[in-house]
C-alpha cells in the first residue's frame, strides 16, 4: 500500500469558481479532455467557471471524487517537437460530482444555479437515443434525452422562462451530428410528454445545441504502473488519466459561443465552425484511414503494434504514400492544412508511451475499409481516372488477413507464421470469408469485391480493379506480405 497521501484540495489550492458546465458523465475522456480544456481556459482567460459531474447511470461511484476532494491529474505522454515528452496538469476546475440517481434533489438543484452555462456529455454512442417508454414522471427518467429533458424544464420554470437562462449543449458522443440529434430526442419528448409551448420554444431559442468532433487517444488510468506512478507525482492519485498530447475539438454551432467560451484564446487545439464535415472527412479518411489501409498488411509483414510498424521504413512509406498520394488530394480543406493534420498523425502513431494494437485496431475491418478508405478509393478513381495503388493493394491485405477456414466462438481463425490469430467481424462476414477463401484466388476476389453487403455496389465493375486485386493477393499468397510490400515502396 502507498504510503503517500491523495491528491486533494489542501495540496491543489484551488480558486473558487462559480459553477458554468455540468457534465453528464464523469469517465476518462471527459476529464483527459474537456475538463482538461476549461481548467486551461481558467487559468489564460476570464472564463473562470467551475465543473460540476454528474454520474448519469446507476454502475458505478463517485467515493474517490469525493475522497480526493474532486482533483485529479491529467499527464500527457507523447512526441513533443521531436522528444518523447510526459506533461503532467493538475485539474482543479472540477468542484463536485453528483449522483442523479442517489443524489436525484441536488442534482436536479443544479438546473437552479444562476451561473450555468454549458452541458457537455460523454453518454456513449448509445446514449444520444429516443425511447419512447421513458418517463418524464421518474426521478429521474432512465435515458439521457429524458434527464436532460426534464432537468431543462426545471431550469425553465426555476426562471419563469427567462429566455438569457437558456444552456449550450456540448455533446461529445462519437455520432454523427451529435448535437442535432440529441435536440431531435428532447423535442420527441417534449412531444410525448405534453410539455409546453412555452418550454419548447425555449428549448429552440434559448438554448444551443452544438454538433461536435474530438480527437484526443485517451489511455486511462495506468493501473499496471500506478505506484511508480504516484512516487512520481509525489501524492496518490487513482483518478489520475493518462492521453496523448495531440488534441482537437471542433464545435459546430448556429450562435457563435466563442466569446462565451473562450478556449481558443487559451491557445488551446479548439475550432468553432458552422460546418464540422470537412473535419470530420479529414480525421475519418486520413487517420483511420491510414489505421484501416496499412494495419492488416503490417499485421501479416510480422508487426504487432503502431508504433513498430511506423518504424519499419517499408511500412512507413506505404502509410505515407497512401495519404499523400491517394487520400489528401481526394479532400476538400486547404493542402497545407491537410498535409499538416497528416504530419501530426505520424508524429501520434510514433507515440512511444502508446503500445496501441494492431489487432486491436483491425476489428470489423470491412465496414470499416467501406466508411473509411472507399471514398477516397473512389474520388481518386473519379480525379484521375487511374487506381490508387496502396488502397487497391489494401484490399488484397484484408483479403489475405481475413483468411481462415474455422470459425471458433466468435472469431474466424487466421495463421501468421503458424501462430493462430483471432478475426473479428460479423458473422455474416467472417462466414463468407471461411466459405470462399480457398477458392480460386480470382474466384475469391470476384466474390469479394462483388458482395454489396460489403460496399453497398459491386466493385468489379471498375476497370482493372478485380485483376489487380487478383495479382496483389496472388503475390502476397506466393511470397509473403513483406516481399509484396516492398515492390510498392
Amino acid at each position: 500500500m502507498s504510503k503517500l497521501a491523495a491528491l486533494n484540495r489542501e495540496m491543489t489550492k484551488p480558486v473558487e469558481r462559480p459553477v458554468k458546465v455540468v457534465q453528464f458523465g464523469e469517465g476518462n475522456f471527459l476529464r483527459g479532455f474537456v475538463d482538461w480544456m476549461i481548467d486551461i481556459a481558467n487559468e489564460k482567460t476570464d472564463f473562470d467557471g467551475g465543473i460540476v459531474l454528474i454520474k448519469p447511470i446507476e454502475f458505478g461511484n463517485l467515493e474517490m471524487f469525493h475522497k480526493q476532494d474532486y482533483q485529479y491529474t491529467v499527464s500527457l505522454r507523447g512526441n513533443v517537437d521531436g522528444k518523447a515528452t510526459i506533461m503532467n496538469r493538475q485539474v482543479t476546475s472540477v468542484v463536485d460530482a453528483v449522483d442523479s440517481i442517489g443524489e436525484y434533489e441536488k442534482y436536479m438543484g443544479l438546473a437552479e444555479i444562476d451561473t450555468l452555462r454549458f452541458v457537455v456529455s460523454n453518454t456513449t454512442e448509445a446514449g444520444i437515443v429516443f425511447d419512447a417508454t421513458d418517463k418524464f414522471e421518474l426521478n429521474p427518467p432512465k435515458t439521457f434525452p429524458g434527464k436532460l429533458t426534464k432537468f431543462l424544464h426545471h431550469r425553465f420554470e426555476t426562471f419563469n422562462g427567462d429566455m438569457s437562462k437558456g444552456l449550450v449543449m456540448l455533446p461529445v458522443e462519437l455520432i454523427d451530428d451529435n448535437g442535432i440529434m440529441l435536440k431531435k430526442c428532447v423535442l420527441q419528448l417534449i412531444e410525448l410528454w405534453g410539455l409546453s409551448d412555452e418550454f419548447k420554444n425555449w428549448v429552440e431559442n434559448a438554448c444551443v445545441f452544438t454538433s461536435t468532433l474530438v480527437d484526443r487517444i485517451i489511455t486511462g488510468y495506468p493501473r499496471a504502473t500506478e505506484e511508480a506512478e504516484w512516487e512520481k507525482l509525489g501524492y496518490e492519485d487513482r483518478l489520475m488519466v493518462t492521453g496523448e498530447p495531440f488534441a482537437l475539438w471542433v464545435i459546430e454551432s448556429e450562435k457563435d459561443i466563442s466569446e462565451e467560451l473562450p478556449l481558443p484564446q487559451a491557445g488551446l487545439p479548439v475550432i468553432y465552425t458552422d460546418n464540422q464535415k470537412p473535419y470530420k472527412q479529414r480525421k475519418v479518411r486520413i487517420l483511420n484511414g491510414a489505421h484501416t489501409s496499412f494495419v492488416l498488411a503490417a499485421y501479416l509483414a510480422g508487426k504487432d503494434i503502431v508504433r513498430d510498424s511506423m518504424q519499419d521504413e517499408v511500412i512507413k512509406n506505404f502509410m505515407l504514400k497512401t495519404i499523400y498520394d491517394e487520400v489528401i488530394p481526394t479532400l476538400s480543406l486547404p493542402v497545407e492544412d491537410l498535409k499538416d493534420f497528416a504530419g501530426q498523425v505520424e508524429n501520434r502513431f510514433n507515440n512511444p508511451y502508446v503500445d496501441h494494437a494492431l489487432l486491436a485496431i483491425s476489428l470489423n475491418s470491412v465496414s470499416k475499409w467501406r466508411a473509411r478508405c472507399m471514398p477516397s478509393f473512389l474520388g481518386y478513381i473519379e480525379k484521375t481516372g487511374k487506381l490508387p495503388v496502396h488502397l487497391t493493394f489494401s484490399l488484397a491485405a484484408l483479403m489475405a488477413f481475413y483468411t481462415g477456414t474455422e470459425i471458433r466462438g466468435k472469431a474466424l481463425i487466421g495463421h501468421r507464421d503458424g501462430q493462430e490469430y483471432n478475426i473479428m467481424d460479423d458473422m455474416f462476414v467472417l462466414e463468407f470469408f471461411r466459405d470462399n477463401c480457398e477458392k480460386e484466388t480470382k474466384d475469391f476476389v470476384t466474390a469479394f469485391l462483388g458482395n454489396e453487403d460489403f460496399f453497398g455496389q459491386n466493385l468489379n465493375e471498375i476497370a482493372g480493379l478485380t485483376d489487380a486485386v487478383v495479382s496483389y493477393l496472388a503475390d502476397i499468397k506466393e511470397n509473403g506480405m513483406r516481399a509484396a510490400l516492398c515492390k510498392l515502396s
